[in-house]
């Protein structure tokens, strides 16, 4: 399923998520015009290495890359490719503006780079030893469905849905769009542990970052008031 739009408005111009995207497609333009070998090194260099923050924190040194802590959020603006980064600034564009719009401008960015070193952190403690490089918006992204669902469940979402030579149009509430995809995060995890697979998408990143969004999600709507209109405004901002 691919989510086109939604139905809730925006009330102030989500200006610092429209950031967030041109920052990661400007990155990504840098990234094309590296060399292969130059790529490669600055990869290494930025995307978070769970075994060097085990280096790190059992104080040994850490074999290449910046510090494995600052990692975790550098890491959060690199692609692995165009797919991965279009699929991902889709996401980003459909739900990040209304969870800007009830956080606020620096509490949405404080949140979305805290979600991203959650996510990071989860894939870590399931494999601590890995030298594979993290890369990605996926996890910070998982954050806002997550934030954007305690806040938004009644929401609809305009998704598509190719089936064979069919395309099909449906506007799903968001509590059963988000909850399948955060189902399917789950069972490919799982997956991924009982198959003892490395590389490729990492999934427990995307499921930490979705539990630590509804997690703030949840106290966010304890400490906001909600309008008339079914926004919210926040008491923090």
């Amino acid at each position: 399923m691919i989510p086109l739009k939604d139905d809730v408005p925006h009330r102030r111009f989500p200006w610092l998520n429209y950031a967030l995207i041109l920052l990661n497609f400007l990155i990504f333009y840098h990234q094309l015009t590296l060399s292969s070998t130059a790529l490669e090194r600055f990869i290494d260099t930025y995307a978070f290495v769970p075994e060097r923050l085990s280096a790190e924190l059992i104080g040994g040194q850490p074999a290449g890359g910046i510090n494995p802590l600052l990692s975790l959020f550098t890491a959060t603006f690199l692609h692995a490719g165009f797919l991965h980064l279009l699929g991902n600034m889709l996401f980003l564009w459909i739900f990040g503006d209304n969870v800007e719009d009830a956080l606020g401008h620096l509490n949405y960015l404080i949140c979305y780079l805290a979600f991203g070193a959650m996510a990071g952190l989860t894939q870590f403690f399931v494999d601590p030893l890995s030298m594979i490089p993290n890369l990605g918006a996926s996890g910070a992204i998982a954050g806002v469905l997550g934030f954007y669902l305690v806040l938004y469940p009644a929401a609809r979402v305009l998704t598509f849905v190719p089936l064979f030579i069919l395309f099909w149009f449906f506007r799903v509430p968001a509590v059963l769009f988000l909850a399948f995809w955060f189902f399917f995060q789950t069972l490919s995890g799982v997956a991924t542990l009982e198959q003892h697979i490395e590389g490729g998408v990492a999934y427990w990143a995307h499921i930490g970052g979705f539990v630590a969004g509804l997690g703030l999600g949840v106290l966010f709507r304890v400490l906001a008031k909600r309008a008339p209109d079914g926004t919210y405004r926040a008491r923090w901002s």
